[in-house]
């Protein structure tokens, strides 16, 4: 039977061989930290051997790199998608604009049309003092600084701050009546600005209240709604503030309403009225137009 090799000796043991084994490891350690601080010739080789060793650290660092990869990826397409779909929705409403848009431009288009008769009329004004006030139950009068020598004619309407003041009805050749649109015996043509309703206010012999009969049941019309004038009757240009709702109430036969209106005008007080008309743009602006003119020259 073959004799089994004896182990190999420690490498730090007490025998001599193992003492000068360490010495000449240290000096080999000595020497080469001593030749590295000298002439750093190990930094080369750790340069080369990490150069050598860069595809392992990028093989090792795929798996980190993929990670992120994958959720730059994500965020960045919900955010995409995020963005497709405000732009979708903006997208839709401008599109919704436009059409309302285009439908109003036919609109335009088609009160173009029916206004025509109307394209290159303007409205003109011309201040008119308040000379003498007159009020009773039965009438309510004013008298204004101007007549025929300033070209006024009868039914030229009057206006204050407030709105529709009254109506020319007899001229002088210094000075003119004017009729209060509470007088009782006054008529004007309104609207609901709200709702476009169109009826008649008459005077009641109240400077505060206007009354408006004849309101069908079905009328869009409220407390607070404004009055204004429709135009109709060519007395009064259109659109100019007459009276606010009130009260509201059924008539005696209970098919009709009843309102009353507060004028916004300022019957009772103010000196100063405004004569309003409508005329072909280019006229003259220093009075009534010529065909409003009695007799002769404005």
């Amino acid at each position: 039977m073959p004799a089994s090799s004896s182990p190999a000796p420690p490498l730090f043991s007490d025998a001599g061989a193992g003492t000068a084994r360490l010495l000449g490891y240290l000096l080999l350690a000595i020497g080469l930290m001593v030749s590295d601080y000298r002439g750093d010739w190990l930094g080369k080789v750790r340069d080369y051997v990490g150069l050598a060793m860069e595809p392992l650290y990028q093989l090792a660092a795929l798996p980190g790199r993929g990670t992120r990869w994958l959720f730059d990826y994500a965020g960045e397409r919900d955010s995409l998608i995020t963005q497709r779909n405000r732009l979708r929705e903006e997208l839709l409403v401008a599109e919704a604009r436009l059409a309302r848009l285009q439908q109003v431009q036919q609109e335009n288009r088609d009160l173009r049309q029916l206004l025509g008769g109307t394209q290159g009329l303007v409205l003109r004004v011309r201040l008119a003092p308040l000379a003498d006030f007159e009020v009773d139950p039965f009438r309510h009068r004013a008298v204004i600084e101007l007549g025929q020598r300033d070209g006024l004619r009868a039914g030229t309407a009057l206006i204050d701050g407030g709105g529709v003041y009254g109506q020319v009805i007899d001229v002088g050749p210094l000075r003119s009546t004017v009729m209060l649109i509470s007088d009782p015996s006054h008529a004007i043509p309104v609207q609901v600005r709200r709702s476009g309703v169109r009826t008649v206010a008459y005077g009641v012999g109240q400077l505060d209240r206007l009354s408006v009969p004849n309101i069908p049941q079905s009328a869009d019309i409220q407390v607070g709604d404004e009055l204004i004038t429709s135009g109709l009757g060519g007395r009064f240009p259109a659109g100019l503030p007459v009276a606010e709702i009130s009260d509201i109430q059924a008539d005696e036969t209970r098919l009709f309403l009843v309102a009353d209106a507060k004028p916004t005008a300022a019957l009772d007080r103010g000196l100063q009225l405004l004569l309003v008309w409508v005329e072909p743009a280019g006229e003259g602006e220093v009075g009534p137009p010529r065909e409003l003119a009695s007799g002769g020259a404005p």
